[in-house]
């Protein structure tokens, strides 16, 4: 169990993995096709955006595995995940400005979390090839928990454990049920344009978004919340 560290001024970053620290949607659009075709489904981004983007594998398997029993929905699911971990091997980037604004961060003090509906080992691999693991007090994952995204638990749960406070702290997300998930949580969230425009993200709940993280007004936002 991770326990709960309280920052004096109850503040904390909260990122999504996929999406939002590198750009892998464009691997997950191609792992769900190849393994989703043969049953039937194919999808472009703009489905893709709409339909899988943000969602669990249990939620994505009842939509379009309806006749298959739960343990092959979960066989075929873990079968893209493997697909998605081959293609993403060695091809790990951060987005713009990612690792100055977590040294950023660091210096000042203020803790960070990850919180993913992704599996654990994505998650897992995602953060190593990134090089940033150390940076992060928790890892939440959506999967282990009564509700992942779009339901609030998952960012209550990351804000629990580093004793935070939700209107004291910026969450960044890519997509609509992540924004939903953290700005239900009662955190302002700032949306990421990897995959979705500035209107879908602001509809989605976002109070901003940039298109990476050396966006100079993204960085004057944080310099004033997060007073640093």
């Amino acid at each position: 169990m991770i326990e709960a560290t309280t920052d004096a001024m109850g503040r904390a970053l909260l990122f999504d993995i996929d999406g939002t620290l590198a750009d892998t949607d464009p691997l997950h659009l191609k792992a769900f096709n190849q393994v989703l075709g043969p049953h039937g489904h194919v999808f472009d981004h703009a489905r893709f955006s709409r339909e899988l983007q943000g969602f669990a594998n249990v939620a994505i398997g009842e939509r379009f595995l309806p006749d298959e029993a739960p343990e092959r929905r979960a066989s075929i699911l873990d079968e893209k995940e493997e697909v998605f971990r081959a293609l993403v091997a060695g091809q790990i980037e951060p987005l713009p400005g990612l690792m100055a604004l977590l040294d950023r961060a660091d210096a000042a003090g203020i803790p960070m979390v990850a919180v993913t509906n992704a599996p654990r080992l994505n998650a897992e691999l995602l953060l190593s090839g990134l090089g940033v693991t150390h940076r992060f007090k928790a890892l939440v994952i959506g999967a282990e928990l009564p509700h992942g995204k779009p339901h609030p638990l998952p960012y209550q749960e990351g804000l629990r454990f580093v004793g935070a406070s939700a209107g004291a702290s910026i969450a960044f997300e890519d997509s609509r049920t992540g924004i939903q998930s953290a700005t239900a949580a009662g955190i302002p969230t700032i949306g990421v344009r990897t995959s979705l425009s500035h209107a879908d993200l602001v509809a989605a709940g976002a109070i901003a978004s940039a298109s990476a993280f050396d966006d100079p007004q993204l960085l004057a936002h944080l310099a004033s919340a997060m007073t640093w």
